[in-house]
């Protein structure tokens, strides 16, 4: 894949992209940016080698999943900024239709990186199941149970807050 390829390339999932990192990040917009300028870093050089075996937005979400996973173990001391922020970027609409999924957000926040990844790509991305395990590199049935695990886990977190 030659530069221009894959400048045209990310500009298609560059806003997809920003808005799961800046959802998977709690809505710290710094965090998230930071993330995905090192993906991209990491896809730029690895362009050459790739493979059109997997679709492009999937082995670009997977680079970018690596790289939060691994930004965030080695920031474990992880500072949640506005979610608000994260809103904005996902629907586009103003403050008053993002602050009635707010405890949503911050309950897919409190997931672990495996769960929020995983309901992350499905409901914000509508990523299907077998492209969620080919980003995550893992079984279709994982994703699944993570996908389940996670819905009981917020389900939880949202009583709580009733």
């Amino acid at each position: 894949m030659n530069r221009e390829e894959f400048t045209a390339q990310v500009r298609t999932e560059l806003y997809g992209l920003r808005r799961f990192l800046l959802a998977a990040c709690g809505g710290n917009s710094q965090e998230a940016d930071d993330v995905a300028q090192e993906a991209l870093m990491k896809a730029y050089v690895a362009s050459r080698s790739f493979e059109h075996k997997t679709e492009f937005s999937a082995w670009l979400y997977r680079i970018a999943c690596n790289t939060l996973v691994d930004h965030q173990r080695k920031n474990s001391s992880r500072t949640t900024l506005d979610i608000n922020a994260a809103f904005g970027v996902a629907s586009g609409s103003q403050t008053d239709g993002a602050f009635a999924y707010q405890d949503l957000y911050r309950a897919i926040d409190g997931l672990n990186v495996s769960e929020r990844t995983t309901v992350l790509l499905f409901y914000m991305e509508d990523r299907p199941v077998r492209e969620i395990a080919t980003i995550m590199n893992v079984a279709e049935g994982t994703v699944k149970a993570s996908l389940s695990r996670a819905r009981e886990h917020l389900k939880e977190k949202l009583k709580e807050k009733r």
